[in-house]
Order: C-alpha cells, then structure tokens, then sequence
C-alpha cells in the first residue's frame, strides 16, 4: 500500500486558482505541477482523452488572457525555456477529470486536495458576498437615516430664526377694541 502524501496547505492551491471568462479555473502547468507530472505529459494525455473535457471542463486562454495572467504568476520568457503555446485551464470539474485521466496515485490524492481548495474559495466568495449585501443594506438605512436627519436640522434651523417683525402680537393689548 502507498504511503500516504503529506497534505498541501488548500491556501497553497486556492492561490493558483484564477478567475477567467467568469470561471475559476486553474492552469494546466499547476495542475501538471500537484499531479506530478510534467506539463507536456500532463497534456498529451489531456489531448488524448479530449472527448473527456468539454468546453464547460478546459479551455484554451486567449493570447490577452495568458498576457493578464502573466502579470499575476511568475513565467519565464518563450524564447528562454518557457511556454510557446498558450495554456489550458481547467475548471473544478475538468480538474477532477484530469486525475481521472491520469490514474496515477499521487493524481488521485492531489484531486482531492484540488477538490476542498474549489470549496474553499467558493464558501470564501459567499462569505464575501454576504459582507458586501449586508453593506449595502445599511448604506440604505443609512441614506433614509441621513434625510431624516437632514429634516430636523431644517425644522431646527426654522425654529431659531428670529420671529417676523410685522406679525401682531398675540393676545389682547390695551387700546384694541
């Protein structure tokens, strides 16, 4: 029996994951990289298997994509070892059919580390999303909260102005008939 793999921190995976085309996804050189696998091979057996990955499972990043990206992850130059083509991504599921594919121990093991780092960040966004909602409801209250408090001001301003000089006095004066 193999001997267990120590864990990966999920922090360690949840930084290589990115948002793109409204996804999150992760790169097949990281992917390649936990799988233990070089990307090459990591790919040949991803073309291999292409009927396994629909559009919604990897995709192809387009050359301004891979240039965004480039400017978050270290890479080296093409012309100096690096890439010469542009990369895959894999959604949280194309991830999961990528070890699948791959059946090697430390795949499988990795997959399930891959797996709980996609839950991490989803349950991290909802948490953020429940923040900012909370947010925007109290600037709400705070905005009727503001022209209520506006009002008073106004009705307070009203009350210290002096009384109107041709008013006639209240009540009964002498002389009055």
């Amino acid at each position: 029996m193999p001997e267990p793999i120590s864990p990966i921190p999920v922090e360690s995976i949840v930084s290589r994951i990115f948002l793109i085309r409204g996804q999150k996804v992760m790169l097949d050189s990281d992917l390649a990289s936990l799988f233990g696998v070089p990307t090459k091979r990591f790919n040949e057996q991803i073309k291999r298997n292409h009927s396994r990955f629909p559009s919604d499972f990897m995709f192809q990043v387009t050359q301004e994509e891979f240039d965004s990206l480039k400017s978050q992850i270290a890479t080296s130059n093409a012309g100096r070892g690096g890439r010469r083509s542009l990369p895959f991504v894999f959604t949280e599921h194309g991830a999961i059919m990528a070890a699948t594919v791959l059946s090697s121990p430390l795949a499988i093991e990795m997959s399930i580390f891959v797996v709980r780092a996609f839950v991490k960040l989803r349950e991290m966004l909802s948490t953020h999303q429940g923040v900012a909602q909370k947010l925007e409801e109290l600037e709400r209250k705070l905005a009727v909260h503001d022209e209520a408090i506006l009002g008073l001001f106004e009705a307070i301003r009203q009350l210290m102005e002096p009384p109107m000089e041709n008013r006639k006095p209240i009540g009964f004066t002498p002389g009055e008939e």
